[in-house]
């Protein structure tokens, strides 16, 4: 490494400086900081806010969600995208309740074996519910990490292990003051050292930062994919699901035709949500919404 960063001084800046969100509060509880994970996947937190408030006053423990319908799950999963990740956690909140008393474990090997649940969500559980040490890797920490201990204009490809190997290098001792560098580290990269037009001014760690001493080189690294989003299977999906979660009756297959025009990609999107378990048909031909028929 090329540079090494001061932990109390990023942890001191987001003491000042971090989000006030309602999943990072004291009164929080582990399931909370998982639904909020799980949540936040892909999906930017204006979305996710008014959609964790609602989930967590219906279903505030594990037990709670479990004994709700897939279809309860996905209505109120609503349009915050991937709904794979609702039934996921539907199958991990029942988990939760028979196999470890209405209680989100602890550690991250007891977390990896919920299911649905992957190496980013089960570390960052450990790290923000329960305050463990443990290197919580996103994108806005491989940035962070890319610029200011390589030098580097930003983060190539994810490099797994290695990335793991970097924040753990990082990490202080103290497990409490490690989980609070782990939150402090990802809000750096959300907040100030950003993809685009970095607020280099701002930062907390910018005297140590190793790009900044190296005249802040561009990144020429592997050119990122470029996603779009209109038009695409997860689109048209996404179209198909709306109108499934607007009524508490099964559809006939014209009602969810007239959501788009390609009759091969809509029929192939119904195909792969019912495959996925997003979607039943009824004895009638008719559609909805799972255990809602």
């Amino acid at each position: 490494m090329s540079a090494r960063l001061d932990p109390h001084v990023l942890v001191d800046w987001f003491a000042r400086n971090g989000r006030d969100l309602p999943w990072r509060r004291p009164e929080t509880t582990a399931w909370g900081v998982l639904v909020s994970e799980i949540m936040l996947q892909q999906t930017p937190v204006s979305r996710v806010e008014p959609v964790w408030l609602a989930w967590m006053a219906s279903w505030p423990r594990p037990s709670d969600l479990a004994a709700a319908t897939q279809g309860e799950v996905l209505r109120a999963w609503g349009r915050l995208g991937y709904p794979r990740r609702a039934l996921r956690l539907h199958e991990a909140a029942t988990a939760i309740a028979t196999e470890h008393g209405d209680v989100v474990p602890s550690d991250v090997d007891t977390l990896l074996a919920l299911p649905g649940i992957g190496a980013y969500t089960a570390r960052a559980v450990a790290a923000f519910a329960y305050g463990r040490r443990c290197p919580v890797v996103d994108t806005n920490v491989r940035r962070v990490v890319a610029r200011a201990v390589h030098g580097a204009g930003d983060a190539g490809p994810a490099g797994g292990g290695r990335d793991l190997a970097d924040v753990e290098a990082l990490l202080p001792e103290d497990e409490a003051t490690a989980a609070r560098f782990s939150a402090a580290l990802m809000e750096l990269g959300q907040l100030v050292c950003t993809a685009r037009s970095p607020r280099c001014a701002a930062c907390p760690v910018i005297g140590a930062c190793a790009w900044q001493h190296a005249g802040r080189p561009a990144y020429d690294g592997p050119a990122k994919p470029v996603q779009r989003y209109a038009g695409t299977d997860r689109y048209v999906r996404g179209l198909l699901l709306e109108v499934l979660r607007g009524t508490t009756e099964p559809v006939p297959k014209t009602r969810l035709d007239a959501v788009w025009s390609d009759g091969g990609q809509r029929d192939r999107c119904l195909d792969s949500l019912l495959v996925d378990g997003l979607v039943e048909q009824t004895a009638d031909g008719r559609f909805a919404l799972p255990g809602e028929h």
